[in-house]
């Protein structure tokens, strides 16, 4: 991958309880552009956040067989991406693992490009890491908050009245 053909992406995703009010920040950057994105949640947990955010990041993308670079600050996505659980997890069929809805969005978005997970510190020294960090909260406790249909029907199945 040459340096100058690459999307860089960072994400974060932010939860007030966990589960509550959640949001995610995005910050694309590809050449001299730069693009922003943050969503707020009614109720949902932060590694939906965090998985959501990267998932919303890679549908956003217009080409197919982009080279992309996603920075976050999620050892849960990171680890079971770099390590490989996710795929282990699909051979179980998801048995006993949070957030199948996502996992399996997120492995039919990742066939379409060519990517590379970087895990960085949260609240540190990353620029961007840290307005994602700023875009997530803020959309958490924006008036106008999306419903995370995946979590609030998986908990009604569960006696959880909403």
């Amino acid at each position: 991958m040459m340096n100058n053909d690459v999307i860089e992406i960072y994400t974060d995703g932010a939860c007030s309880g966990n589960p509550g009010p959640g949001g995610l920040g995005i910050v694309m950057k590809y050449k001299d552009q730069r693009k922003e994105l943050a969503y707020g949640f009614k109720l949902t947990t932060n590694n939906r956040m965090e998985l959501i955010a990267i998932i919303v990041a890679l549908e956003t993308l217009k080409k197919e067989n982009s080279n992309v670079v996603v920075y976050s600050d999620s050892k849960y996505v990171v680890d079971s991406i770099n390590l490989g659980w996710v795929y282990g997890w699909v051979k179980k069929g998801f048995k006993d693992k949070a957030n199948p809805d996502l996992w399996k969005r997120f492995l039919e978005i990742q066939k379409k490009h060519n990517i590379k997970f970087v895990w960085v510190k949260g609240h540190a020294s990353n620029r961007e890491n840290n307005r994602c960090d700023e875009l997530a909260v803020a959309a958490s406790k924006s008036k106008n908050l999306l419903i995370d249909e995946g979590y609030e029907l998986s908990k009604k199945g569960g006696g959880l009245e909403l």
